[in-house]
């Protein structure tokens, strides 16, 4: 198989045991990286933004596919014509039917309406997640966007069920390129293989290792060759010396698709802008998928060069479907991730009964700054500031079994199938080695987890991180389905780190120096 001159002769490979690598440091707030315009593949096509954004696309699926048979793409469907006199302007309503994960607030804002604007013969919840594929009727408020094409599934952008057999080892062995032979230093993990700072980045980010290793080749030729010189530093194309090596050129690239992905789905990011300054608003009827990977690509590039990344014939999408076959199928079964009746398992404050502790961040990144406002801090009480020790205990807020227990890192599988790409799943940083449970344990709700600490990264005070995924993709803290612990709601805030919990007529505001009016106790009544 050729694609762009170069041969890529392999299907897809799968198998379970992609490598899992200890962490290294990860900060409280957590930190990103920059980029520079880099050039896609392919000649640019000749298309301009949409001045009339066509009606919803449906997701191609094939159901009559054996599990034996050959996958072939099938023919999106495509809206119907209609056909304006010369100047004018299509003012009909969206005709939008929804999508898994789509809010009524998201919602409003991508189409630049009111709540109340949104119209549907079948009961709309004011709150929550929509019933997928519900007929809604929008009014046309926005008519230069960019295109509508629906690239990639959202379960091509998380690390959920559909990879959890992806052998990223085998799959890199089998390129035999560039990447196949890199290592790098990293700190406590020592000297690493590409194939394990892939693997890295993509459980701590929680970015599907596909969608990774198709960047880097698009990118920076590093899977099925040898890069260009300029290539071989910043292999995504992000020129920055900071952000030099494999490690932070795809942990940057994780933050920009899920700042990409998490902007959609709040509703938050409804435009993007180029290199070159040009700014477009993007078409309210994408799914988050898509536009991760337009956000993503709009960092590196201006907007000539963007249009021919996004082409489906000839850019990104046409490499990942050759390296990988059609998405769209893979995500068939695996797709929606989450149901509109998802709703969190009953959990407690991950800390000790009759001890204080402070809410100290509201919702804000999962694990770096940026993408996902998934992730809420608590700090125990302590009669001195900075990084000192506590006897104060962090707990289970659920029950689950433990998967991962690396320096400040404590995950709970709460299905307890071992895998973190299913099921509900907490994270937290910043525990202390000395005491914590080791891997493989079954913790029971309220079980003592370890103490708090400033280990995993960079933290200016003792405190705990905690955050939760479902089938791999972060939940946000304050959206839709809000963090509950104890009865206390979480609330997201204007930015990061601000935000509130809030139980029976009690709010408290996060404050980062954990003042008296943020103090916190869980009661031995309390579940």
């Amino acid at each position: 198989m050729k694609f762009n001159g170069k041969t890529l002769a392999l299907p897809p490979i799968k198998g379970l045991g992609a490598l899992l690598l200890p962490l290294i440091l990860v900060s409280l707030a957590c930190s990103g990286s920059l980029a520079a315009p880099t050039p896609g593949i392919g000649a640019p096509p000749t298309i301009v933004w949409s001045t009339n954004t066509p009606g919803p696309m449906s997701e191609p699926v094939n159901d009559s596919l054996a599990p034996t048979d050959t996958p072939v793409p099938p023919t999106p469907t495509s809206p119907p014509t209609v056909t304006l006199p010369p100047g004018a302007v299509d003012t009909a309503p969206y005709l939008y039917y929804t999508l898994a994960g789509d809010t009524l607030q998201s919602l409003s804002l991508r189409f630049s309406v009111l709540p109340e604007e949104i119209t549907s013969t079948d009961p709309i919840p004011p709150t929550g997640f929509i019933n997928p594929n519900q007929l809604l009727v929008i009014p046309r408020r926005l008519y230069n966007t960019s295109l509508a094409d629906r690239l990639i599934p959202d379960s091509e952008i998380v690390y959920g069920p559909s990879a959890i057999e992806f052998n990223i080892l085998a799959y890199v062995n089998y390129g035999n390129g560039f990447l196949n032979t890199y290592s790098e230093y990293l700190g406590t993990t020592g000297q690493t293989s590409g194939d394990r700072v892939v693997s890295r980045v993509a459980l701590e980010n929680s970015v599907n290792p596909r969608l990774l290793i198709a960047l880097l080749e698009y990118q920076g030729g590093w899977v099925f060759g040898t890069p260009g010189e300029n290539k071989l530093e910043y292999p995504m194309g992000n020129v920055d010396p900071a952000k030099k090596g494999l490690f932070q050129q795809l942990t940057w690239a994780s933050d920009q698709l899920g700042i990409g992905y998490y902007g959609w789905r709040e509703g938050t990011l409804t435009e993007i802008t180029f290199s070159d300054g040009v700014t477009v608003r993007l078409a309210p009827d994408l799914n988050a998928g898509t536009v991760a990977v337009m956000y993503f690509f709009a960092q590196l590039n201006d907007s000539t060069s963007w249009i021919q990344a996004m082409n489906p014939e000839t850019g990104f999408p046409a490499l990942y479907t050759q390296l990988y076959g059609n998405p769209w199928l893979m995500a068939a079964s695996v797709e929606p991730l989450y149901p509109p009746t998802l709703t969190q398992p009953q959990m407690i404050l991950p800390f000790a009964v009759e001890q204080i502790w402070a809410y100290s961040g509201g919702p804000h990144g999962a694990w770096t700054r940026l993408g996902a406002r998934a992730a809420i801090d608590f700090a125990p009480a302590n009669t001195e500031s900075g990084c000192v020790p506590s006897q104060n205990w962090v707990v289970a807020a659920a029950p689950g079994l433990v998967v991962r227990s690396e320096k400040g890192v404590l995950v709970l599988d709460m299905d307890g199938d071992g895998f973190e790409q299913t099921g509900w799943v907490l994270a937290y940083l910043h525990i202390a080695t000395e005491s914590k449970i080791p891997v493989g344990s079954w913790v029971v709700q309220g079980q003592f987890l370890g103490f708090p600490s400033c280990e995993g990264g960079f933290s200016t005070g003792t405190h705990i991180h905690i955050a939760r995924k479902y089938n791999g993709e972060w939940m946000l803290a304050g959206g839709p389905l809000p963090f509950n612990l104890s009865g206390w709601v979480a609330g997201a805030g204007e930015k990061p780190y601000e935000g509130t919990l809030a139980r029976d007529g009690v709010l408290i505001t996060a404050n980062p120096f954990g003042t008296a009016d943020t103090n916190i106790i869980r009661t031995k009544d309390e579940p």
